[in-house]
């Protein structure tokens, strides 16, 4: 049965791999993007300009950290900062070779269980971090798109917005509606979804011990509205780095649309569908297809880059912290 179930985990990965490949091939392909000349965009971005996008992407991942903390210390987990660092380090690194960001959170959400032993507390607060920064992300984009909407007249991008809104508000009310969870629940009575159906009713119980902690709640949306401001921020230096000179209200609309696509786990770390997507949606502001793949490799080179100065932390720090025994949590 192990033997199978790693074949499958392998197969798996082996065909997000092929699809990244693909989905690259085809935007290189029916683009018609010359390589050489890509790679001479890349070279000759500015420097100084790239080294402000950094700045702020890196800002951007501090706060991530700094939001994940505060939801662990309110169900009273408290670990040392480096254990915890290099958690978070680690769930970023195998975020680039696992399907989208979701990989690296099974990563970090794994790796802290084996230290706290409190497994719904920890799962809890790594889906109550991403969905607070899904909610970040709708509060930034819509006032965005009502603001800056009438720059981008096109169907794809109001149903995209739409579609993003909707998502949100069908898992806060399946989270939040005692009404709605009921229905799911009785849907989910049907033979074969018991471990789904106690899945949700574990995750509906740990998520309603968070609202006691209203304050907290709110900072936490707080942090996430801000982290999904920096982020389009810091694209819009890549952008101007390579001479794309197109209204911010485009980087706050398109970026958080792509953010919200990639998270399915379609390809590795969303390599390939990223790319095509900056493609798309930027060319409806008018950037060269060229500039705009530029864009998306560039920050995906950020990405990497921290990536791999996490992951070099998490193996310099996690075979010593597994030869240690286990300390419970401080309660």
């Amino acid at each position: 049965m192990n033997k199978i179930d790693g074949f499958k985990k392998l197969l798996s990965v082996l065909l997000r791999i092929a699809t990244s490949f693909i989905l690259l091939f085809i935007l290189f392909k029916f683009n018609k993007i010359d390589f050489n000349s890509l790679l001479r965009d890349i070279k000759s971005a500015d420097r100084a300009l790239l080294c402000v996008g950094f700045a702020f992407f890196i800002l951007s991942y501090v706060m991530s950290f700094w939001r994940w903390k505060i939801l662990l210390e309110a169900v009273n987990i408290f670990i040392p900062l480096k254990k915890l660092i290099s958690c978070f380090c680690g769930g970023v690194f195998f975020s680039i070779f696992l399907p989208s960001t979701i990989g690296g959170d099974l990563v970090r959400t794994a790796d802290l269980v084996s230290h706290t032993r409190k497994a719904k507390e920890v799962i809890a607060s790594v889906f109550l971090d991403r969905l607070s920064g899904y909610i970040g992300m709708a509060l930034v984009i819509i006032p965005a798109f009502l603001l800056g909407g009438s720059l981008v007249s096109d169907r794809v991008v109001l149903i995209s917005v739409s579609a993003i809104v909707l998502i949100l508000l069908l898992v806060l009310l399946l989270l939040f509606n005692s009404f709605i969870y009921e229905k799911i629940s009785g849907f989910l009575s049907v033979p074969g979804a018991g471990r789904i159906r106690e899945a949700i009713k574990d995750m509906h119980r740990e998520i309603h011990v968070f609202r006691n902690h209203k304050k907290m709640i709110a900072g936490n949306i707080a942090i996430s509205f801000a982290i999904q401001l920096i982020f389009p921020v810091s694209i819009y230096f890549i952008g101007l780095s390579l001479g794309v000179k197109i209204n911010i209200f485009y980087y706050l609309i398109f970026v958080p649309i792509i953010n919200a696509i990639t998270l399915l786990p379609i390809s590795m770390g969303g390599l390939g569908l990223r790319e095509g997507l900056y493609v798309f949606y930027f060319a409806k502001a008018g950037v060269i297809k060229q500039l705009a793949l530029a864009v998306s490799i560039l920050s995906f080179s950020f990405v990497v880059f921290y990536g791999a100065i996490g992951g070099i932390f998490y193996v310099l720090t996690v075979h010593r912290r597994r030869l240690q025994h286990d300390q419970p949590s401080r309660l």
